[in-house]
């Protein structure tokens, strides 16, 4: 089994059950704007690339939608209070990440969360564990790019040969190729594994404690 020293995880869908939450401020947003609301299900198909491209997806006409930005600045202000009403770890993660750090290896947080949630998240529920957490800027691109990935390889001190990139998305799978790391895909998150081979994934984690013997290919 292949053993790994630094592991670069996606946050939503990976780490964190967030979907609730986002999908609550998604419709909190629509209300305010007299727009039609999402299910669940929407939403869940809508994440993936950062919240401004799920407002996109959600508000009709997207980004033509003249009350788009008002929509979005609505979507944010609204998440930034309520991005922990039901978000949790998944089961095994927590348990995952000690294990992790107690073998020494080094742990990172990669998403195309704005910068001020990522962080806040990391903080609340991985304060012992993740040392690096890098959401979006608009002073670097975001995933799929591989910018973020390389920020926090260098914040992290590590190399890129012994690392590894961990998601559950098509852009995860882009990501890690885009980086030049190997990759394994999670299916307890927002994609089947079907759609996940279709876009390109090999390694599969169906439970977080695979992830401790996983084999990825590079």
């Amino acid at each position: 089994m292949k053993d790994f020293d630094t592991y670069i995880f996606d946050l939503d869908g990976t780490l964190l059950s967030t979907l609730g939450d986002l999908a609550a401020s998604t419709n909190y947003a629509l209300r305010w704007a007299g727009m039609p609301e999402r299910t669940v299900e929407e939403v869940r198909m809508f994440v993936g690339n950062g919240v401004k491209l799920l407002m996109q997806r959600a508000i009709p006409g997207g980004l033509d939608n003249p009350r788009f930005e008002a929509t979005y600045a609505r979507f944010r202000e609204h998440y930034m209070v309520h991005s922990l009403d039901t978000t949790r770890p998944y089961d095994g993660i927590p348990e995952l990440l000690h294990e992790l750090k107690r073998r020494g290896k080094k742990l990172a947080i990669v998403s195309n969360k704005f910068y001020a949630a990522t962080q806040e998240l990391a903080r609340h529920f991985f304060p012992d564990t993740i040392e690096v957490a890098i959401g979006e800027r608009e002073t670097i691109r975001k995933k799929p790019a591989p910018d973020t990935v390389l920020e926090a390889l260098r914040q992290l001190g590590a190399p890129k040969e012994g690392a590894v990139y961990i998601g559950d998305s098509d852009v995860d799978i882009m990501t890690a190729k885009n980086s030049g790391l190997p990759c394994i895909s999670v299916l307890w998150g927002f994609r089947d594994k079907e759609f996940l081979t279709e876009h390109g994934a090999t390694c599969f984690a169906e439970w977080p404690e695979e992830i401790l013997g996983s084999t990825a290919d590079r």
